[in-house]
């Protein structure tokens, strides 16, 4: 006896038929939105991850600096050079203590006893004011006529770095007065 495997009915037959090329190019249509969000979250992602990277690095960066820097400069004997973008100290070992911004490099360097050190890069800007310690009547800071008057350093600097070409969620800005305690 010979079974028969093949029916004869139209709803088995339309079951066991394939795709049509209708279907399959909706279901392409449909695929490649999904892989195109999916895509686009995953650059999403990959931009937040690295600006907060950045912004962490950058800000551990400046804490280090300002640290460093108060530490030092509320240690020296007395202020014997000053511009905008360098301040010259004598420390109390008679040891000469200098940091210097350089705009082109964007770099803050600290020399002490003839020893060099990078403490800030990708630098937009710093500036150093000096002024005496004692508040005036607006709550500002008496300015100086000599550098040796100087008693207070207002030190600001802003940082940032460049994600994919632009400069998004990556500065960090710091402002600090520092008293020469000597």
């Amino acid at each position: 006896m010979m079974l028969n495997l093949h029916s004869t009915s139209r709803s088995r037959r339309l079951r066991s038929a394939g795709m049509t090329l209708a279907e399959m190019l909706v279901s392409m249509a449909v695929g490649g939105i999904v892989l195109a969000a999916v895509g686009r979250l995953s650059l999403f992602t990959a931009r937040s991850f690295v600006a907060m990277g950045n912004y962490n690095d950058l800000d551990r960066a400046s804490t280090f600096c300002l640290d460093t820097m108060t530490r030092e400069i509320r240690k020296t004997r007395a202020l014997t050079s000053y511009s905008t973008n360098q301040l010259v100290f004598t420390d109390q070992d008679t040891n000469t203590l200098s940091y210097t911004y350089n705009p082109s490099t964007r770099e803050l360097t600290r020399t002490k006893a003839g020893t060099t050190t990078v403490l800030l890069k990708q630098c937009d800007y710093l500036y150093f004011e000096i002024s005496q310690r004692n508040p005036s009547t607006n709550f500002t800071f008496y300015p100086v006529t000599s550098y040796s008057e100087a008693k207070l350093v207002d030190v600001s600097w802003r940082c940032s770095r460049q994600i994919f070409g632009a400069k998004v969620n990556t500065e960090s800005v710091q402002t600090a007065k520092i008293v020469i305690r000597n």
